[in-house]
């Protein structure tokens, strides 16, 4: 199978609200894909957490296939899906590089962040969503 690298551009962090009875997040990651020495530009995915579900200890968060250009190749979610929170969860909350939020904080509320790192991930495509 092939390898497929994932490079993600950017974050907006659409509305997120930690440390209250309505804890949320909901945001959009974007990105390309390089396979087999072809790119593949415009792709993104919608990040979520369940309402209610506490962000810096209930996980996972909800990964959104990605959407975008036409690219029908090999492709491996799971392995997707774990790089994908681990790129938001380095942006914010308690590991956070854009906006770093203590632990047990309360009653924080953010919206309309954009957070611009370049980080590159490498998958292989395997497994039964070999293909999207």
């Amino acid at each position: 199978m092939p390898r497929i690298r994932v490079t993600f551009q950017r974050c907006f962090q659409d509305s997120q609200e930690l440390g209250s009875t309505d804890e949320h997040m909901v945001s959009r990651l974007f990105f390309n894909l390089e396979v087999n020495g072809r790119t593949f530009t415009g792709f993104h995915c919608n990040v979520k957490q369940i309402v209610g579900a506490q962000y810096e200890s209930d996980s996972p968060l909800e990964i959104s296939l990605p959407a975008g250009t036409s690219y029908h190749g090999p492709f491996n979610y799971e392995a997707f899906r774990a790089e994908a929170e681990r790129y938001y969860r380095e942006a914010f909350g308690s590991q956070g590089q854009a906006i770093h939020i203590a632990p047990g904080a309360r009653n924080i509320r953010m919206r309309n962040n954009v957070f611009v790192r370049e980080k590159v991930v490498e998958l292989e495509a395997s497994g039964p969503d070999a293909a999207w």
